[in-house]
């Protein structure tokens, strides 16, 4: 059974780092997309950013410069690499494995903190 598990939430101060890691088991995903999505408190679950298997990536502009997604196929892997963090970064980083012919599936989320 596919299974994502995200890992490396916490609790940061304005301008600190996190590495988010989505560790995938049960399939190999090196064909597929993957992405880091986020949800605040009373807000709709957005796009972070997003790697093709080929190694293409796009981002939120709010996070442009700031984040960096990366994927390590042999580990089956992704992770999310976020510098300068700030307080309108603080929601639940869910990760996504996507398919080629639409399968999608979610991990259970992390929790990212940032507050003084």
């Amino acid at each position: 059974q596919v299974q994502l598990v995200e890992s490396g939430g916490g609790l940061v101060q304005p301008g600190g780092s996190l590495r988010l890691s989505c560790a995938a088991s049960g399939g190999v995903f090196s064909d597929n997309a993957m992405g880091w999505y986020r949800q605040a408190p009373g807000q709709q679950r957005e796009l972070v950013a997003r790697i093709t298997s080929g190694g293409s990536t796009n981002y939120a502009d709010s996070v442009k410069g700031r984040f960096t997604i990366s994927r390590d196929n042999a580990k089956n892997t992704v992770y999310l690499q976020m510098n300068s963090l700030k307080l309108e970064d603080t929601a639940v980083y869910y990760c996504k494995a996507t398919w080629w012919y639409g399968r999608e599936v979610w991990g259970q989320g992390t929790q990212v903190t940032v507050s003084s």
